[in-house]
This record gives structure tokens, C-alpha cells and sequence, in this order.
């Protein structure tokens, strides 16, 4: 099975700043204001949101296939939450919100998929038990 792999820097104290590259390519600077505050710059939270956007909209597709159904697309937004805990901070909550367009699926049906894939997608097998995952799924 594949392995990916990133790798981050840091340099300074807490208010220095870091960068991250993946082996693919994407990449990208972060900092403090930018996990902790509106900075510019990315952070881990939204390379977490994206990653389970991705792993998500691909797995709802796998599953409403492997049903029977041929969606035409499937979009998925993902919002990470990160809330200061005590002395430290938490990931609290992944929102996601799916539009996905699949002709022929009764509604219930699409529900009753997009439910199971979030509990069973990769992405959100490794965040459960210790982020509270949400679904707003809805046929276009």
C-alpha cells in the first residue's frame, strides 16, 4: 500500500513562522496568527479540512457506484475546528457539507450512503473518537 509523505519547518518562538511540502508539490507557509487568528498563511486545520473533504467526496462516490448509482458529481466543503482546551488547544469538530448530483438515488437512499461513508472514509476513521464529525448532505 502507498505511503505520502510531508514535511514541515519551524523557525522562531511563538511568533515565528513554518512551511510544509508534500511530496506531490502542494505547499505552503503558516504562522501563529495564521492557525490561532485570520493571518495569512495556512495551517494544519485546513490541510486536515481539505484532506477530508477529498477522502470523503471520493468515498461517497466509491459507495453510491458500488450501489448502483452514477453520481455526476459530488462536492465537498470541509470546516476544522480548533478550540483553546485549558492550557493547550483541540481539534473539536469537522463540519462537513456535500452537494452532490446523482440521478435515479431516492433521497433516503443518498442519506442512508452518505451517513455510512462518514463514518467508514479513511479521513474520518483516523479523526474518530476524538473530533465530533457533522454531515449536511443534499442532492442537487
Amino acid at each position: 500500500m502507498p505511503t505520502r509523505s510531508a514535511n514541515a519547518s519551524w523557525k522562531g518562538g511563538l511568533k515565528g513562522q513554518g512551511d510544509f511540502r508534500g511530496q506531490t508539490g502542494l505547499a505552503g507557509q503558516y504562522s501563529a496568527s495564521s492557525r490561532f487568528e485570520n493571518g495569512a498563511g495556512s495551517n494544519p486545520e485546513e490541510l486536515l479540512a481539505a484532506a477530508e473533504a477529498a477522502c470523503f467526496s471520493m468515498a461517497l462516490s466509491f459507495a453510491l457506484a458500488k450501489a448502483g448509482y452514477e453520481p455526476t458529481s459530488v462536492e465537498t466543503t470541509a470546516e476544522c475546528s480548533i478550540e483553546k482546551q485549558g492550557e493547550g488547544w483541540k481539534i473539536t469538530r469537522m463540519m462537513l457539507r456535500t452537494r452532490a448530483a446523482v440521478p435515479k438515488v431516492d433521497p433516503a437512499k443518498f442519506q442512508s450512503i452518505a451517513e455510512a461513508t462518514k463514518e467508514g472514509c479513511p479521513v474520518s476513521t483516523a479523526l474518530k473518537g476524538n473530533v465530533q464529525i457533522d454531515l449536511d448532505a443534499q442532492l442537487v
